[in-house]
């Protein structure tokens, strides 16, 4: 027997479990950066979580939004969405013989880059960032943003200042779209951030980001 074959026997036995165990899922593929243009390839698609524990013996705990995910792997690929009562998570890791890792989403972002600054100092035209001038590069991306470290002192450090939150920010790669320090996250409950640092790999983007006064 070859790993090609021992893998799909692996899924299959995912899907006779997730046949008894699991909750229906709508399957989502992203073909484009606006998520609403997003392919469904499948309905009614049957999924069980569990918190990295194949015995299903332990809870998930604050701060760690992966699972495994024991569903039929064969209808299935990097990147992609499962949306349904129980919650939404993207699909981080597929490797060989292991289980599947997903990512669970508690937020919807944006993504936008500002506008390049081209003068400085005392000028007639305002060039600063605003909705108008940021340019879009992912739109209504479901991803999980949830506390990173405890923030550090603004600037001004005034005595009823608090610090600034930092957030470590989890979504699926888009081909053609690189993200870089200094673009701009906003969710679906009116919250902004700007991207200290994004980290590129096969699991998709990990971003640290410093949420913006608002």
């Amino acid at each position: 027997m070859d790993g090609a074959k021992a893998q799909g026997l692996v899924y299959k036995g995912y899907a006779q479990v997730a046949k008894r165990l699991g909750n229906a899922f709508t399957l989502y593929r992203p073909t484009s950066a606006d998520m609403t243009a997003a392919q469904i390839v499948a309905t009614n698609f049957l999924a069980s979580m569990n918190a990295e524990d194949m015995t299903y013996r332990r809870p998930n705990k604050y701060g760690k939004p992966t699972w495994y995910a024991v569903m039929d792997g064969r209808a299935t690929q990097v990147g992609d969405y499962l949306i349904g009562d129980t919650g939404k998570f993207f699909v981080a890791a597929q490797q060989p013989l292991l289980p599947i890792l997903v990512v669970e989403c508690n937020r919807t972002i944006n993504i936008t880059r500002p506008q390049v600054q081209t003068q400085f100092g005392a000028v007639t035209d305002y060039e600063g960032t605003t909705a108008a001038n940021e340019t879009p590069l992912m739109t209504g991306w479901p991803a999980s943003v949830l506390q990173g470290t405890k923030g550090e002192k603004g600037g001004v450090a005034l005595p009823g200042d608090v610090r600034d939150a930092w957030w470590a920010v989890l979504l699926p790669s888009l081909e053609g779209v690189i993200l870089r320090s200094g673009d701009l996250i906003s969710d679906d409950i009116g919250r902004r951030y700007i991207i200290s640092s994004a980290e590129q790999s096969d699991l998709g983007w990990r971003i640290t980001a410093q949420q913006g006064q608002t």
